[in-house]
């Protein structure tokens, strides 16, 4: 069984990374021009950091 310690570690864990990956295609649009793109990314970054 899983402590709560770890499971919390965990959620951080995959947060911190999903965080990581979204910034990473949020430069990608931006240097692309994607503006559409950029807007949504930035809309689902700040859902996440909500």
């Amino acid at each position: 069984m899983i402590n709560k310690n770890t499971a919390q570690q965990a959620k951080q864990a995959h947060r911190n990374t999903l965080l990581e990956t979204l910034e990473h295609r949020l430069q990608v649009a931006k240097a692309n021009g994607k503006n559409d793109l950029v807007n949504q990314l930035e809309a689902e970054k700040r859902y996440y950091l909500s």
